[in-house]
């Protein structure tokens, strides 16, 4: 395999690149470039004080036609990165809202959108109540992410975050976006513990590390057999400068990229320039609503720029949030929202497929049968399964045996024993109800129930100011009086007049 090497020191050197080369995909896999790990040239010993470091990049092919058909073999033709590369090959340009539940992604589909994202921001919301700061994990993310893919039947790009780790912790990462059935995965340049975008403390790992993270995520995706999109980010813009950023843009489509994403751009001019990097690589522009340093711009102007794709991150989380809030207020101020502001109950029970379920029910529904009595003749001429005739006798004969009474005792029967089994006081008046009532400080009945004094259980739950009070102390020591007798009459903490009488 022939291999061309380059010596690069800066931005200005590398960026003489030829910018008219055939975008990273599969399909034109032959014609596509690898970028391996940069070999230095010279020791830092023997360069001379002052003097710069040359680095050598090895530009290789990326797959032989051989290794391409295994890789596609192996996938299934409706795979979600297939779906999504089709979708990068089709004209215009292609919005994708972020998600960060199932039923929000099932929103995202319903609405017509052809994609989605997830988002870090997102799901640490939705999952943890977190700020994205790197709490939460892999596990969490890839966890999540699958609960999203399996719920609709667009595409799905997940966000990786910086891949959790070094280039061996990356390939894991990609491996499980994979099992998870996402069409295309997000990876980024920050060191870890990472930064939200568009927040400060951004800080990016070297341009070797970052490289070699968008490698191990090309190497996972050959090993997996599967063609997942890879759009690599960079912080760069932010964290060190914008040339810096045009750079690793560069030197990811080399490593294999399919799709660029400079987050945090600050002007269109920048955009601009950042799309005439490698034309023909499909770029992918955030707009990150509410206020962030990129300019907010409409799909046809992005089109404009040079850019593919659309992210709309906050949008759904946002308005969900506002929306919460707003129903919280108006149910403290004893209001339910208002009909326009929520679906109605038949329209949320489409949504969310109740009457998909339904009609799917209907194909497994059985008909009853009647199971055979215990009772009944299980002789070798009605019983199918055929009882020997001895058991057949053991259990006749057991039928014949009457059995003996249980009486079960409730309140009402309380009285008929008492310990010694004789009549008495404590047991009549556990056999009688208890009448508890709560009035108000303002006047205004409260409570007024009554349970049998036989179910004391539980009454603390009801009354808590009866917690302590040992009432059954005080019915053992009750006299029957006709038209009942109070047990207790206090105020409790509150106010409240607590009285309970024995009935």
């Amino acid at each position: 395999m022939k291999s061309t090497s380059i010596s690069s020191t800066d931005f200005r050197t590398f960026s003489n690149l030829p910018s008219n080369r055939t975008p990273l995909s599969p399909n034109r896999c032959v014609a596509n470039t690898l970028l391996s790990l940069p070999e230095r040239v010279g020791s830092s010993s023997s360069s001379k004080a002052g003097s710069k470091t040359n680095v050598r990049y090895t530009i290789s092919a990326r797959y032989s036609d051989k290794e391409f058909s295994s890789v596609r073999s192996n996938e299934y033709t409706t795979s979600p990165a297939k779906v999504l590369r089709k979708l990068l090959e089709s004209p215009g340009i292609h919005q994708g809202p972020a998600c960060f539940d199932a039923l929000s992604a099932k929103l995202v589909e319903r609405a017509g959108f052809d994609f989605c994202f997830t988002t870090g921001f997102g799901i640490s919301a939705a999952r943890l109540g977190l700020p994205d700061a790197g709490l939460i994990s892999y596990g969490e993310m890839v966890a999540q992410g699958q609960e999203i893919t399996q719920a609709v039947s667009i595409p799905v790009i997940g966000d990786g975050d910086n891949g959790y780790g070094n280039a061996m912790n990356v390939k894991r990462t990609v491996k499980g976006y994979i099992r998870a059935g996402f069409g295309g995965i997000i990876l980024e340049d920050q060191v870890s513990p990472k930064a939200c975008g568009h927040t400060r403390g951004r800080k990016v790992v070297s341009r070797e590390e970052a490289i070699m993270r968008i490698k191990a995520a090309v190497d996972a995706r050959k090993e997996s057999g599967s063609d997942i999109v890879i759009v690599a980010r960079t912080d760069a813009r932010q964290a060190v400068s914008f040339e810096e950023a045009i750079w690793r843009a560069r030197a990811f489509a080399d490593a294999g990229a399919d799709v660029l994403f400079i987050d945090a751009l600050a002007s269109k001019e920048e955009m601009k320039a950042f799309c005439d990097v490698y034309p023909l690589v499909p770029k992918l522009a955030n707009m990150l609503e509410g206020g962030g340093k990129t300019p907010i711009f409409t799909p046809i102007e992005l089109e404009e720029l040079g850019y593919k794709l659309v992210a709309y991150p906050l949008s759904l989380l946002g308005v969900s949030i506002g929306a919460m809030q707003d129903a919280l207020s108006a149910i403290k101020g004893g209001r339910i929202p208002s009909p326009g502001s929520m679906p109605s109950f038949e329209e949320l029970k489409e949504i969310l497929g109740f009457n998909t379920y339904y009609e799917e029910e209907k194909r497994y529904a059985t008909t009853s049968s009647q199971l055979p009595s215990p009772k009944g003749d299980f002789s070798s001429s009605s019983n199918e399964y055929g009882v020997p005739p001895g058991i057949q006798a053991d259990r006749e004969q057991r039928n014949q045996i009457p059995e003996n009474p249980v009486e079960v005792l409730i309140p009402e029967v309380y009285g008929k024993f008492s310990g010694e089994g004789t009549k008495g006081n404590f047991s009549a008046a556990w056999s009688r109800k208890l009448r508890v009532k709560i009035t108000g400080k303002d006047g205004f009945e409260k409570l007024d129930i009554r349970i049998p004094a036989g179910f004391l259980e539980g009454i603390t739950n009801v009354v808590p100011a009866l917690v302590g009070v040992n009432i059954k102390s005080l019915l053992d020591e009750a006299t029957l009086e006709e038209g009942g007798k109070q047990l207790l009459d206090f105020q409790d903490t509150m106010g409240d007049r607590i009285q309970v009488i024995l009935e």
